[in-house]
């Protein structure tokens, strides 16, 4: 019977490890042996993911994020994208900060998982993004 989950969040982790050996060996490292952790086999597409079922579960763990709530963080790359894809999965709302620098895809793929994006001023950087988050 196939592996059916509930939970896109249930594909997180358990990546695949794969011996790419063969490319050490091209190289003239013949006796390396070399093991790629295959970590965009994850939902969203990086390792991040990991980080941000673990930060929304623990938030809710403790009591700080509960139902109905938003999640309101700063962000300039994968990590954000893992908090709303997981945020997503779980119904709660998101809104990112990120510099205005942040590529159009990247923008797009934040709110193609339904986050709200609050852009700040590129030249400040994270600062600028970190600071919007804080108000």
């Amino acid at each position: 019977m196939a592996d059916i989950k509930n939970s896109a969040l249930e594909l997180v982790g358990g990546t695949p490890i794969v011996n790419i050996t063969r490319y050490a060996k091209n190289a003239g490292a013949d006796k390396a042996t070399i093991l790629a952790k295959m970590e965009y086999f994850n939902p969203a597409g990086s390792v991040k993911d990991r980080i941000a079922l673990a930060m929304v579960e623990e938030a809710e763990k403790s009591g700080k994020l509960k139902a109905g709530a938003t999640i309101i963080e700063p962000t300039s790359g994968n990590t954000g994208i893992g908090i709303a894809a997981v945020a997503a999965a779980k119904g709660y709302r998101t809104i990112l900060t990120l510099p205005d620098t942040m590529s159009v895809e990247r923008r797009n793929l934040l709110k193609a998982y339904g986050a709200e994006i609050v852009l700040t001023e590129g030249a400040k950087g994270m600062k600028g993004a970190i600071a919007k988050a804080e108000e």
